[in-house]
């Protein structure tokens, strides 16, 4: 590992000032699960470490006015997991950080830094694009902006965060009435690897069965997380059966670009894709008791 200086901001204006005066030498650290493995490996070397930990403005889970969630960048995996905010606000919500490696890895790895590292085959990132979520975005001089989370993610390890900003939270809207939220992941080897495939789904049905609401969120299957637009169009507004999930998810296949590596090979991903999406809107699908 190359030599570096480091150093704990203790507000987001330290931290921002940290990236004019070192530009692309400096990295922040987070829960550093990932950014330390990656500057081991040499791919990431910075002459400037920055630690988030002290600032306080960057922790917290909060119920918002609205019936929303705000999360700050710096709430670890483990701290949403068993948060009674998140499970307020949808159960499965907390129930998808609780599959993510070990405990020791939750208790350690943040939110934001989850998502600023920008591996599409993790966990959270898929249900909050079903969730609709916002990246609440900061820069130095007080700029502020949100990043739709289904934009947010640019190419491989690459996001659309600017060079001089900071993710600050993540807002998550109010759940549509009546809807609810389900994640599944498919895990050939170990409970602790990364998704061969993975799918987040919140769906809203009417009385009468007709979908009403869904956004369908998907990792591990292309080189940046997806939401399923065409899955989506295909049955909002219809009837749920079993023959019209079968044939909307079948449409999966056509919207992920997946990659050949040690979890499969990209036709059997294309296909897992296709299974995993059918079974999780037909999980929600059923009605409840």
């Amino acid at each position: 590992m190359k030599t570096f200086d480091y150093s704990a901001a203790a507000s987001i204006d330290e931290a921002l000032a940290a990236l004019q005066e070192y530009g692309d030498d400096v990295e922040f650290i987070a829960g550093g699960t990932s950014l330390v493995l990656m500057m081991q490996q040499g791919l990431v070397q910075p002459s400037k470490v920055v630690g988030l930990g002290q600032i306080k403005e960057l922790r917290g889970i909060k119920r918002t006015a609205n019936g929303g969630l705000e999360v700050g960048a710096m709430t670890t995996h483990r701290q949403l997991e068993t948060s009674p905010e998140a499970f307020a606000y949808a159960a499965a919500l907390p129930q998808s950080l609780g599959v993510i490696a070990t405990i020791r890895v939750r208790n350690q790895a943040t939110l934001g830094g989850n998502l600023v590292h920008a591996d599409p085959a993790q966990d959270p990132p898929p249900v909050l694009i079903a969730l609709d979520s916002l990246v609440d975005v900061v820069s130095a001089g007080g700029g502020a902006r949100t990043i739709p989370m289904e934009e947010f993610f640019t190419d491989f390890f690459e996001t659309a965060l600017g060079e001089s900003e900071l993710v600050r939270s993540v807002k998550i809207p109010p759940m549509p009435a009546g809807s609810r939220l389900a994640y599944k992941k498919f895990l050939p080897r170990t409970e602790d690897d990364y998704a061969t495939v993975s799918v987040a789904v919140r769906l809203g049905v009417d009385p009468d069965g007709t979908c009403k609401d869904i956004r369908i969120g998907l990792g591990a299957l292309a080189v940046t997380p997806l939401r399923a637009k065409a899955v989506e169009k295909a049955l909002l507004g219809q009837k749920l059966t079993e023959k019209s999930i079968k044939e909307a998810a079948a449409l999966v296949r056509d919207e992920v670009d997946p990659l050949d590596d040690v979890r499969g090979s990209a036709k059997y991903k294309r296909e897992m894709a296709r299974v995993w999406t059918e079974r999780t809107i037909a999980l929600l699908a059923k009605p409840t008791a």
